[in-house]
């Protein structure tokens, strides 16, 4: 009997870490995508409405990033996997409508290419300034998601995850690139090994309420043929308006908490780098990761042990997967395009001293810095 043939993994091929995240997209199942074009993200938008016209589905270009995360939202509504993209401008005009989507519990994508601001900025240099804008960017109690990939390899990995974990947990779910990360080219395979997510629309139970405090109900789409009523307004499970009702606020936005923080072990991921022995622990992410392996690289060369923690998963951020790594190590050092930002944030998770390395001149860092600063302190 002859053997199974195996199934052959697709080449690699030289791409753009944008374009990879518009493949991604088309094999997560996205028809559907609005957009206004801004650099240094217009990539996605571009290469989207090539493959919405090559594989079917609807692709719009909006008069502006207000109206394209509506359409994104309404989109979804309709049963459409829907997707956008983005940077710093856009994103920011954009908070109101994803604030919508969250309390809606609409699952939709959004892909920030962050790049130096504020306001316009540096139009096409890198930063990692829209991290807190990830986490607060609208009002109200949010718990949102957010993965931060650092080659052109994961803008496609990682844009799969953001459609299945949009789908499993309803919700809006953020790819966190940054401008040197998103015009990236580098050898990356476009593979189908991945599991796709898809969303449930039928079955029992309100739209907008799940006997589990932290669970996730089934959404119809409008034709489906169920009465649905979708406000942006406190709603009860079966989505009429409760304004006044202090308890199923408190509900709600309590269950909107627990069905992501109830989960985080489901969602975060990091990934760890010479850290069995080192003493000196450098946490990072994106572009900046790149630059601080090559660092822990030449620092062991030179019988310095470091090692790295690379976070993947931005929001929920890895309380625990910090505090161990305080557990162990000297100190940690956090490089990142801002002034400090997410090192704020490690050092509420442990006690280890946390040094902060900052850089906001619309450059990546170049790694010798991250050597030497990490020399001084051994």
């Amino acid at each position: 009997m002859a053997e199974p043939k195996r199934k052959e993994r697709p080449a690699a091929q030289l791409l753009q870490g944008n374009v990879a995240a518009a493949e991604a997209a088309i094999r997560a199942g996205c028809r559907f995508f609005a957009g206004y074009p801004i650099t240094p993200s217009s990539e996605i938008m571009v290469r989207m409405a090539e493959l919405l016209r090559e594989r079917g589905g609807a692709f719009m270009q909006m008069e502006d990033e207000i109206a394209s995360i509506c359409a994104v939202a309404g989109a979804s509504w309709s049963g459409a996997k829907a997707m956008t993209a983005t940077s710093g401008p856009g994103f920011s005009l954009m908070q109101e409508g994803l604030g919508y989507a969250y309390f809606t519990e609409t699952p939709l994508v959004l892909i920030d290419v962050q790049r130096a601001g504020p306001a316009t900025g540096q139009a096409t240099h890198v930063a990692q300034g829209d991290v807190m804008q990830f986490r607060y960017g609208s009002h109200g109690d949010l718990f949102p998601i957010a993965l931060v990939p650092w080659s052109v390899q994961e803008m496609y990995d990682l844009t799969i995850r953001a459609f299945n974990l949009a789908e499993r947990f309803r919700t809006p779910v953020f790819l966190a690139a940054d401008e040197a990360v998103g015009h990236l080219r580098e050898n990356a395979v476009l593979h189908d090994d991945y599991e796709v997510v898809d969303r449930v629309r039928f079955g029992d139970g309100d739209p907008f309420g799940s006997a589990d405090p932290a669970g996730v109900p089934v959404m119809p789409a409008f034709g489906d043929g169920r009465a649905l009523m979708v406000t942006g307004s406190t709603h009860d499970p079966k989505g009429f308006r409760k304004v006044d009702d202090p308890n199923v606020h408190d509900a709600l936005v309590t269950r909107l908490m627990r069905k992501v923080m109830d989960h985080a072990d489901e969602i975060v991921e990091v990934d760890a780098h010479l850290l069995d022995d080192a003493e000196i622990g450098i946490v990072a992410y994106g572009i900046s990761a790149r630059t601080s392996i090559a660092a822990v690289k030449r620092l062991r060369a030179k019988g310095v042990k470091a090692g790295l923690l690379r976070l993947k998963t931005l929001w929920p951020f890895p309380e625990r997967e910090i505090a161990r790594l305080g557990e162990r190590v000297r100190a940690i050092v956090v490089p990142e395009l801002n002034k400090g930002m997410i090192a704020g944030v490690v050092r509420g998770c442990t006690r280890a001293r946390v040094l902060s390395i900052t850089q906001t001149n619309g450059k990546t860092i170049d790694p010798s810095r991250v050597v030497r600063f990490a020399e001084e302190m051994s």
